[in-house]
């Protein structure tokens, strides 16, 4: 058995026992070891030789490493980060917290490995590709959007006249996404109604009002101007509009300014310093590409209590992608026709978003955090089209909602003067040394995605544009 090997005895085996510095530097002379990467994975190197060959090829390169046995806590000596099957977080939850969502991303194995740990290994390999999808998805995304995200970021602050203070509670939560599954459960949303939060992805507001289901809250991630048509629905809602949590880098409408509003700050450098300039609370969620992902995210600050997963299917049915009502169903049917009836633009959608392989990509993520919380997070509705999730009745949920779990909280400054301060916070920190590279890191590809080396003072002066756009254009 490998765990009973020691750690001279697994060296043995996976390095030559002569030369084992050289042996390493060849095979990475060996790969086709790119110069626009700017994180490596190295699948079980070993005891280093691999990542020294490394640095040797690309110096001051960024790497982390995956262990498949923890004995290799043994080694010393190597300042990169490193994972181990104890680590005591999952392989993702590594990645996502050593390399940024943006960032390109290459896997070296080290193939003497495989023999000795086998699927171990695989597995490892796995993981990585799953996490390396994301990062791809998140930075072509980037690369399209990013200066959206930005000027975005500063239109929001001057949304912001009530923002919402909150304490954990402990009832149960139920997220609701946009998935044909909701349709099934809303009855057992509305009959439990009165003892459990709801979360709603803005893109189920319409197939909840629908049913008579009022969401405590909204939340809405998305960058483009197309999610503003999910969000009108909340102005819609008879009652009083629900409170809305939001990605700093949303796109929201005017109409927000009303209602009390928890911003999200997905924990870059840049957001963190300009939100603390502008005295703005946030609650920190890192960006998962989907609004659901960030909405268990939300739900595990918000309740220690159990959560309920509806509607967040990750699947299509037949061709039916979402439930009904929808936000964007006028658009199929303003355009419907003989020629192009409903049904067939339902069609072709359904095979758009099969082709895109996003359901796939997110569902890995799902299936790997979920599995950490078997205990907590439930499915509602007869069996996940995807991931293996127990089931779990409303029935029993009788908690309310105290009003000392949410505080309303009046934003004193001006909105001139918040987006002034975050703007001369962000530009003072590039021109800092001990912040300047990781804030370059982050905003040049979001702001200039096509060049690779862009001045301080040239994002300087962007972002006082962007900082400034509402104010130049009326």
């Amino acid at each position: 058995m490998v765990n009973s090997l020691s750690l001279a005895a697994l060296a043995s085996r996976l390095h030559s026992r002569y030369k084992p510095q050289l042996e390493a530097d060849r095979y990475i002379e060996a790969l086709t070891i790119r110069q626009d990467i700017d994180y490596f994975v190295l699948i079980e190197p070993g005891l280093g030789y691999l990542v020294q060959a490394l640095y040797k090829v690309r110096p001051g390169c960024k790497a982390v490493i995956l262990h498949a046995d923890s004995i290799f806590r043994e080694i010393s000596g190597l300042d990169t980060p490193v994972w181990y099957p104890d680590s005591g977080i999952t392989v993702q939850e590594f990645l996502e917290n050593e390399i940024p969502d943006i960032a390109s991303v290459q896997i070296i194995e080290w193939k003497p490995s495989f023999p000795v740990f086998g699927q171990t290994c695989l597995d490892l390999v796995r993981e990585s590709v799953e996490f390396i999808k994301r990062a791809a998805a998140s930075r072509r995304t980037a690369a399209a959007f990013g200066r959206r995200w930005v000027h975005n970021f500063f239109r929001n602050l001057t949304f912001l006249y009530n923002t919402v203070w909150y304490r954990p509670m402990d009832m149960p939560l139920v997220i609701t996404g946009s998935g044909p599954s909701l349709e099934t459960v809303l009855p057992q949303i509305h009959a439990c109604r009165s003892g459990i939060f709801v979360i709603a992805a803005s893109s189920s507001i319409s197939a909840l009002a629908a049913a008579g289901i009022i969401p405590d809250m909204v939340i809405s991630t998305d960058g483009g101007a197309w999610a503003l048509m999910h969000l009108y629905a909340c102005f819609r809602i008879p009652a009083a509009a629900p409170m809305l949590a939001f990605a700093m880098c949303a796109a929201l409408p005017s109409q927000c300014t009303t209602i009390p509003m928890l911003p999200i700050n997905d924990g870059s450098l840049w957001q963190n310093m300009a939100l603390n300039a502008a005295g703005i609370p946030s609650v920190l969620v890192p960006s998962r590409g989907t609004v659901t992902a960030s909405a268990l995210e939300l739900a595990m600050h918000l309740s220690s209590g159990d959560i309920f997963l509806a509607g967040m299917d990750l699947a299509l049915a037949d061709i039916q992608s979402h439930a009904r009502p929808y936000g964007f169903d006028h658009f199929f049917s303003s355009r419907a026709s003989r020629f192009l009836p409903v049904y067939s633009q339902l069609f072709m959608r359904a095979c758009d978003i099969q082709a895109g392989g996003s359901h796939a990509v997110y569902a890995s993520w799902f299936k790997t955090h979920c599995a950490s919380w078997p205990k907590r997070i439930f499915f509602l509705g007869s069996k996940h089209p995807v991931l293996t999730l127990p089931g779990k009745s409303l029935s029993d949920a009788r908690e309310t909602v105290s009003a000392e779990n949410f505080k309303t909280v009046t934003v004193e400054s001006s909105p001139r003067k918040r987006c002034r301060l975050a703007s001369e916070a962000l530009i003072a920190a590039l021109h800092n040394e001990q912040y300047a590279g990781v804030l370059h890191s982050e905003l040049s590809p979001l702001l200039f995605p096509s060049r690779s080396d862009v001045p301080a003072g040239e994002i300087a002066q962007l972002i006082t544009q962007l900082a400034h756009w509402d104010e130049s254009h009326g």
